[in-house]
Parts: structure tokens; C-alpha cells; sequence
């Protein structure tokens, strides 16, 4: 099958350009003397987002919004079911203070306010301007928290270059964007092939590709010892996709959609946030990580046997 090629080319292209990224961001943020924690919430989530960006927007100047929008819903549930579930078979997670007290309350109201919106069957490019000012003052509170803490960073991701990494950011992010063209054609032409919904093909398929940046940090910052940047960057990334992601998508091209379709994102998304949620010293327990990867298998399986084509 023709599409398959493209799709497979992309997703080689998320996983290297989004590494690349990664490491140039971040090299670059420890010259400027940024936590990690920062980091890790802000720059690094924006770079393991950027393929989600990259498919939101061709997706949606294509005509297929949903598209986007089940790529964003599905790479969240992706990045806390998949991706923390496998982190903490490793271990517990110590989360950070600021994490805790700015970065999972907006990550829980997030879908909450994406599902109140889709309760009309549409996106709006009105909704799109909530979600992008609520986007905004996140990214407003963590600048200014940024600013209050600023001192040298750890080291994460190795040493670098100020050129190296600029040079570094740059091709990450040319092949990042070379990888949202390829995947949402290789995506579209699969999707049709199997007759199924574009939605569910975002959700699924589309979805775990682009999450292979988060996987990538993930992994990185558990072998270095820095867990907490793996947390920050799939919290943070969650954050990216529900707001600035859909908001981008539905303001390009409003997103027309069924509560059927959008249910078990939405709701997976808070249950398996909701299941992560650090104890009262911070702490998630690696025994959670059996919870969450159980949950995710749940969520494959119902996008999938009880995607609409499947029901007619």
C-alpha cells in the first residue's frame, strides 16, 4: 500500500527530528540559565509537540480537522498511559512543587473545557480563542515562575555548543514539520483504505507516531537520572495539545465532531491524569504503572471496536 510509505517515513522523521529538537531546546535554555523544571513543562513539551502541531495544521488547512483534534486527544492519552505508564515500571516519580500546584490543575481542566465545547458537535474558531487565552496564561504564570527561579540548570540531555545546539533545534525542527506532512498523508490514505473515521485513525494511529518525541525525553531523562523532566514534558506536552494544538486547528478550520467520537479521549484523558496525580509528599508510586498502561490498552480498544464504521 502506497500511504504506508509516507506514514512510516514521517514517523522516522517525528522520532529523529523531535530528539534533535529536544536536545537543541534545551542546550540553548541551560545557556540561559532556565530550571529544569521549566524546561521540561515548557520548552521541551513545545518540542515533543511540535510534530502534533505540524499534523494539526496541515490536517486542518486539508479540510480535516478531526484529524488534529483526535491526534491531540489520542497523543495525551498516549503520553500518560503509554509513555509515564512505561517510565514508572522503572520506578516512582518525585514530582516538583510548581508542577503540582501549576502545571496538572491545567492539565486536568483541559479536556474538561475541550468536552463542554464539543457538547455542540462543533469546535468553534470562538472556542479556539478560549483555548489559546487559557494556553496563554499558563505559559504567562510559568514565564514569570521561570523568571522567580531563575538559576543554572541541570544538566539533562549532555553538553553542548551554543551553535551546535542552535544548529540542532533548527534541523529538529525542519524534519518535524517534513514529518506532519508525510503523516497526515500517509494517515488520510490509511484511514480511507480501512474505511475508518478520520477521528479514530488521529486517535490511534496518528497519535502514537507523534508521541515518539515524548517517548524519546522520557527515556533520556529516566537513564540521566532527571525523571522529573520526563514528568514535566509529558504534563506539559498534555497542556500543549488540549489548548494551543486544537485551539490552532479549530481557529484554521472549525471542527465539526460527534460527543461519541470525542467521549473516550476526553475521558480516558482525565481518568488516566487523574490516576498519576502525585501523593501528598509528591511522590507517584511505581505500582501506578500497571494502572495506567491497563487503561491504555482499555482506550485502544474501545477507539477501535467501537469506532463508528465498526458499528454500522
Amino acid at each position: 500500500m502506497t500511504d504506508l510509505l509516507p506514514l512510516l517515513i514521517g514517523l522516522l522523521c517525528a522520532g529523529v527530528g523531535g530528539e534533535l529538537f529536544i536536545r537543541g531546546t534545551v542546550g540553548l535554555a541551560k545557556w540561559a540559565r532556565i530550571p529544569s523544571g521549566i524546561i521540561a513543562a515548557t520548552i521541551a513539551a513545545f518540542a515533543t509537540s511540535s510534530p502534533e502541531l505540524s499534523v494539526s495544521i496541515n490536517a486542518a488547512s486539508a479540510g480535516k480537522p478531526q484529524i488534529a483534534l483526535g491526534d491531540a486527544l489520542g497523543s495525551n492519552v498516549v503520553n500518560v498511559g503509554l509513555i509515564l505508564g512505561l517510565a514508572l515500571l522503572f520506578g516512582g516519580i518525585q514530582a516538583t512543587r510548581d508542577s503540582i500546584r501549576r502545571d496538572f490543575p491545567v492539565a486536568l481542566i483541559a479536556p474538561i473545557v475541550l468536552g463542554i465545547m464539543a457538547m455542540d458537535g462543533e469546535v468553534s474558531r470562538l472556542d479556539a480563542l478560549l483555548l489559546l487565552g487559557l494556553f496563554a496564561g499558563w505559559l504567562i504564570a510559568a514565564t514569570r515562575e521561570a523568571k522567580r527561579q531563575r538559576s543554572a540548570a541541570e544538566e539533562t540531555l549532555g553538553e553542548l555548543s551554543h551553535f551546535g545546539a542552535l544548529a540542532q533545534a533548527v534541523i529538529g525542527l525542519g524534519l518535524l514539520v517534513l514529518a506532519g506532512r508525510l503523516i497526515v498523508i500517509g494517515a488520510k490514505g490509511i484511514g480511507a483504505w480501512l474505511g475508518m473515521d478520520p477521528f479514530i485513525v488521529g486517535a490511534t494511529l496518528v497519535a502514537v507516531g507523534t508521541s515518539i518525541p515524548e517517548l524519546a525525553t522520557t527515556v533520556i531523562s529516566r537513564i540521566r537520572g532527571h525523571e522529573e523532566i520526563g514528568l514535566g514534558t509529558v504534563i506539559g506536552s498534555n497542556i500543549f495539545n488540549g489548548l494551543f494544538i486544537v485551539g490552532v486547528a479549530s481557529a484554521i478550520h472549525p471542527i465539526t465532531l460527534s460527543w461519541r467520537e470525542v467521549a473516550s479521549g476526553l475521558l480516558f484523558g482525565i481518568l488516566l491524569l487523574a490516576s498519576v496525580l502525585p501523593n501528598r509528599h509528591g511522590f507517584i508510586e511505581r505500582r501506578r504503572g500497571a494502572l495506567l498502561l491497563a487503561l491504555y490498552i482499555i482506550y485502544v480498544f474501545i477507539m477501535i471496536q467501537f469506532r463508528p464504521d465498526a458499528a454500522s
